[in-house]
C-alpha cells in the first residue's frame, strides 16, 4: 500500500465522517415535520433508486476500464455473481440494512444521544474483537490502543449525558442491536467485494434491505401529512440519501477493501466529532476543554489505527 494510497482514502473516510457528523444536524430539523421511520424509508428508497441508476449506467461502459485497483472498479467489476453472492447480499440486506435501519433510527428515538454516541463508539472495538476472531486480518496491539484510545475520547465527550436503565434502556437495547447489524454488515461485505464492486455490494443490498424496511414502517408512512411537507424537508430526504447513504456507503466500503474492517471502522469515532463541532458552529452550543482534550484523544486514536507496520497488513488493493 503506497503513501499515495493511504492520503487518498484517509482523506475520503474524513469526507464520509463530515458527512455523517453533520447529516445529524441537518435531518434534525426534517423530523419536525415527518416521522424518523417514515423518513428513512423515503430516503432509502431514494438511495436504491440512485444505486440501481448508477449500476445500469455503469454497465454500459466498455469492460476494459474496470482494472484492478482503479477507481472504475469501485463502481462495477465485470464479475459473473455466482450462488453464494445471491446468498450473501441477501444477508447483508436483511442486516446490514433492514435490521440495521430500524434498529438504529428506533433506537435513537428511544435514547439519549449521549447513550447513542457511545455505543455507536464501541463499534470499531466490536468489529476488530469479530475481525481477529475470524482470522481476517491481524489486528496489532497499536491497532488495540488506538481503538480503546477512540473510545475512551467518545466517553469523555458524552459520559456527563450517559443515563444507565431507566426509560432509556429499550432504545439501548435496539442501538447495541444496531451496532452488532453494522459490524457483521461490514465483516460480512469484505469477501463479496474481492469479486464484485462496493457500488454493487452496496446498493444490491441497500434495494433488498429497502424492500423489508418500507412495509414495516408503512404504519408510519401512511399517518404522514404529505401536503404538509415542505421543500425543505424534501431538500434534506434527497440530500441525505446521496451523501449520508450513497456517497458514504460507498467510501465506506471501498475503504473496508482497499485496507480492511477494523482500520475502516475507527473512522467513524469522527462522526460524533463532528457532529459536535456542527452544533457548536449552528447550535451555538458550548465546547469546554473536557470536550476538546476527548476529541484529541479521539484523533490520536484514529491515527494510530492507521500506523501499523506495512507488512502486517494483508493486501487489499485488488478487488
Amino acid at each position: 500500500m503506497t503513501l499515495l494510497h493511504i492520503r487518498r482514502i484517509d482523506a475520503l473516510l474524513v469526507l464520509m465522517s463530515v458527512i455523517w457528523g453533520t447529516n445529524y444536524v441537518i435531518v434534525k430539523r426534517a423530523f419536525v415535520e415527518i416521522d424518523p421511520q417514515a423518513f428513512n424509508a423515503i430516503r432509502m428508497i431514494v438511495a436504491s433508486t440512485v444505486f440501481v441508476a448508477a449500476m445500469v449506467a455503469v454497465r454500459r461502459l466498455p469492460s476494459d476500464r474496470y482494472v484492478a485497483g482503479s477507481f472504475a472498479s469501485v463502481l462495477y467489476t465485470p464479475s459473473a455473481m455466482a450462488r453464494r453472492d445471491v446468498i450473501g447480499l441477501i444477508a447483508l440486506g436483511v442486516v446490514g440494512q433492514g435490521l440495521y435501519q430500524y434498529w438504529f433510527v428506533g433506537g435513537l428515538a428511544k435514547t439519549s444521544v449521549a447513550n447513542a454516541a457511545l455505543m455507536l463508539a464501541a463499534a470499531p472495538v466490536l468489529i476488530a474483537l469479530m475481525t481477529a476472531a475470524v482470522g481476517e486480518e491481524r489486528v496489532t496491539v497499536t491497532h488495540w490502543i488506538g481503538a480503546l484510545l477512540s473510545l475512551a475520547g467518545i466517553y469523555v465527550v458524552v459520559g456527563p449525558g450517559i443515563r444507565v436503565g431507566g426509560t432509556t434502556w429499550l432504545g439501548d437495547l435496539m442501538m447495541f442491536g444496531a451496532v452488532c447489524c453494522w459490524a457483521i454488515y461490514t465483516l460480512g461485505s469484505r469477501p463479496l467485494m474481492t469479486r464484485h464492486s462496493p457500488v454493487a455490494v452496496t446498493g444490491i443490498s441497500m434495494a433488498i434491505g429497502t424492500a423489508l424496511y418500507v412495509p414495516a414502517v408503512f404504519p408510519r408512512l401512511r399517518l404522514v401529512a404529505w401536503d404538509r411537507v415542505g421543500p425543505g424537508t424534501w431538500f434534506v430526504i434527497v440530500y441525505s440519501a446521496l451523501f449520508a447513504l450513497c456517497l458514504s456507503y460507498t467510501i465506506w466500503y471501498a475503504a473496508v477493501r482497499q485496507i480492511g474492517s477494523a482500520r475502516t471502522s475507527v473512522y467513524s469515532n469522527l462522526v460524533p466529532l463532528v457532529a459536535m463541532a456542527a452544533a457548536a458552529a449552528f447550535l451555538h452550543e458550548p465546547l469546554g476543554v473536557r470536550k476538546i482534550l476527548g476529541a484529541a484523544a479521539v484523533l490520536v486514536g484514529v491515527a494510530l489505527t492507521r500506523v501499523t507496520p506495512r507488512n502486517l497488513l494483508k493486501s487489499t488493493e485488488s478487488p
